[in-house]
Order: C-alpha cells, then sequence, then structure tokens
C-alpha cells in the first residue's frame, strides 16, 4: 500500500547518534535521555497527532515517528544501522517473525504483560496469533492492531460488485478496459497484484517462464493504465469518473472516499484467485515490534499499552489518511465506539467473507528481481 505519506524525521539516520544522547555521552546519560524519548517507523496513522498528542501530553515525551511507503524499505533502514534510532517499528506481518527476529533487528515482548491483550481481540487473533510469535512458539514478537482485505477497487456503479468479484483479477486483462484503469503507487502491492494478474501465485519461487509472463503482464498492464499515482489522486479518479477501477486497493485506499459520501466505491475481494486454496485475495496484518535498539526507550513498551486502549484503537482506526478495521473491535467496550457511518466505511458488512477468501501477504521469494522488471515496465510506460 502507498499512501500519502509524511516523513518527519528526513535526517534522523545521520543523526541517530545524536538521538541516542549524543557520541559523547556516557550509556547511563543516553539511557536518562531515552526515559522522554520514543522514535516510531511505521505505516501511515500511527504518525498522526490524533494518536500522538494525548500519549506526548500523558508521559511529557518528545515522540516522533516516520512512516514509510513499504516493508522493505523500513527492515533496510534497521539493517543499515538504524537500529540505534528506532524503538519501534510497525510493518505488514511476515516481516517480524521470517525476517526481523532472525536477524535480531527486533526483541521479544513480556509475553505474560503482552499475550492477554490478544484474549480481547477479534477471535482469528486469539493467542498464540501465529504471526505475532517466532517460529518456536516461544517468544512474542510484537502487538497486532489494523488489518484488512487489499486486492482492487472498482465504482460498482461502472463494474458491479458481484461482476468484479467473479471475474477478479482478469478485469485488468480486459483489453476493454484498457485506458479506464489506475495504479496505485506501491511497489510490493503492485508486485503481489501483476503475479496474481499473470494468473500466477506470488507466494512462491517462480520459473523462468512464469517470471517471463510477469514482465509481459506487467508491461501491458503499465501502459494500458489511465495513470499511477497516490491514494487522493486514485479516489478523485474515481469519483470524477476518469477511471473506473483501479489496483491494487483496498478498505485502506478507498475508505476516505466511502466516508465522504462515495460508498459506489468499493474495495474488491476475488471469489477466486491462483493462491494457496484457490483464494483470489491478499490481506494484511500489521505486527507492531520492539526495535533491538541497544538503547531501547522505556516508553516502547508503555506506547504498545497505550493503543490497546479501546479509544485509542478507534481513533488508530480512523486516524487522518485512511480508516481501517482493528483487531481490537472483538472487545465491546472498542465496538461500541463506531458509527454505523464508520463501520460502513470500512466495508464492516463483508469483512469476514473478504478476509475468509485471501490468503495472508507474505514474502516473495524472487521480490527483487519482479520489482526490477516492475520497474522496467514503468519506464517503457513513460
Amino acid at each position: 500500500m502507498t499512501m500519502n505519506r509524511r516523513s518527519v524525521l528526513k535526517g534522523m539516520a545521520a543523526g541517530g547518534l545524536a538521538l541516542a544522547g549524543g557520541p559523547f555521552a556516557s550509556a547511563g546519560k543516553a539511557f536518562a535521555a531515552r526515559e522522554k524519548e520514543l522514535n516510531i517507523l511505521c505505516w501511515e496513522g500511527y504518525n498522526s497527532a490524533q494518536v500522538l498528542d494525548p500519549f506526548r501530553k500523558s508521559t511529557g515525551a518528545t515522540v516522533k515517528a516516520e512512516s514509510l511507503t513499504n516493508d522493505p524499505t523500513m527492515i533496510n533502514r534497521l539493517r543499515a544501522g538504524e537500529t540505534n534510532v528506532w524503538d519501534l517499528i510497525n510493518v505488514n506481518n511476515p516481516w517480524a517473525r521470517k525476517i526481523m527476529y532472525p536477524e535480531k533487528l527486533i526483541k521479544p515482548l513480556p509475553r505474560a504483560t503482552f499475550e492477554p491483550y490478544f484474549d480481547k481481540m477479534l477471535p482469528q487473533f486469539k493467542p498464540p496469533y501465529k504471526w505475532a510469535m517466532d517460529d518456536s512458539g516461544k517468544d512474542l514478537l510484537g502487538m497486532c492492531q489494523r488489518f484488512g482485505p487489499y486486492s482492487f477497487v472498482v465504482n460498482t456503479k461502472k463494474i458491479s460488485r458481484k461482476t468484479a468479484e467473479e471475474v477478479g483479477w482478469d478485469l485488468f486483462n480486459d483489453p476493454k478496459l484498457s485506458g479506464k484503469y489506475g495504479i496505485l503507487e506501491s511497489d510490493d502491492w503492485n508486485v503481489f497484484g501483476l503475479f496474481v494478474v499473470a494468473g500466477i501465485d506470488p507466494f512462491k519461487k517462480h520459473t523462468p517462464e512464469e517470471m517471463a509472463k510477469f514482465e509481459e503482464t506487467a508491461k501491458r498492464v503499465f501502459k494500458g493504465a489511465k495513470l499511477i499515482g497516490d491514494i487522493a489522486a486514485m479516489n478523485q479518479a474515481l469519483i470524477s469518473g476518469e477511471i473506473d477501477l483501479h489496483l491494487t486497493g483496498g478498505t485502506y485506499s478507498v475508505s476516505p472516499a466511502r466516508a465522504d459520501g462515495y460508498p459506489e466505491m468499493r474495495g474488491i475481494t476475488p471469489l477466486k484467485g491462483p493462491m494457496a486454496g484457490g483464494k483470489g485475495g491478499i490481506a494484511w496484518i500489521e505486527v507492531t515490534s520492539l526495535v533491538n535498539n541497544p538503547q531501547l526507550s522505556p516508553l516502547a513498551e508503555t506506547f504498545l499499552k497505550y493503543v490497546q486502549q479501546p479509544e485509542v484503537a478507534h481513533t488508530v482506526a480512523f486516524a487522518e489518511g485512511t480508516f481501517n478495521p482493528v483487531a481490537q473491535m472483538g472487545n465491546p467496550d472498542c465496538f461500541k465506539l463506531f458509527s454505523k457511518k464508520e463501520l460502513d466505511a470500512i466495508q464492516w458488512d463483508s469483512l469476514e467473507e473478504e478476509m475468509a477468501r485471501s490468503v495472508e501477504y507474505d514474502i516473495v521469494p524472487d521480490y527483487d528481481q519482479a520489482l526490477d522488471l516492475m520497474t522496467a515496465a514503468k519506464r517503457v510506460r513513460g
């Protein structure tokens, strides 16, 4: 998912030592300085003043958050040495378990403290929840909150929901729709989507023939796109009638348009597709983890508890930018805070069935090669 995201910590990599108390500070002074400081690397939402300002006020802390546009970029920041900058990292579900913990980029949470929160989440998150645990099932690696299906979006006045769900990703193979769709800027999700448009499961090792088909599909799909842009551009183009649909997208991207009074704009989860079990959609679940920072702020765990509170979870769900379901909606005290309009904006009416026919976001084994092919296809488009 690529969004209108704000980057408020430009240059923090260069200033990482200063954030930790300065290159000449003693360990004790550095830790003391960090008692009132918290740095979060995240998807849009957790960087919102609506979420952060009450926490700043209650703790008297300096809280800085930077949002980026995809998980691999955030993880590469940690690999490049920014574990001494960040205290929390918020990415999609497979990265904690499969990459960050094995590479010692994150550290486990105290399970006795944090696992009880999962008991109050929606049923699919009951502990021990797979994506929050390490491979051994012993260590708790992070806390879950926002989630949702994410495939593509249509204007149902132009393409009915029934047609979109039944035809699925093949809509983007239809020559009649060339020039009538957009592409949301989002490298990792577009790699997923192009594989599926090509009839290939993204989350397995691919043959040379499959990669050739991916390349051909990428060139054709990018050539046929009316426009490429961010969430605001996609929603405006849908509303104005400039496009009838776009990939990739879902509740995360279309919810602002729905909340503004355009319920005909709808995230679609196809009924079938090439993924495991014949599933047609892809879903994401965010996991927020403690960075393996040698001078980790003690406020990191405090913040993880803070965002589990019903009122704060509701704020996270409807933070400025995009609107999303949250796992905490399993708690009646949280669910009752959502208005009928808000539930409609996040497509609550079909959420359960759409998640059931989606595979969960995973890592593409040959992502770098696919990204290179996709980037070349964008260049050919001009």
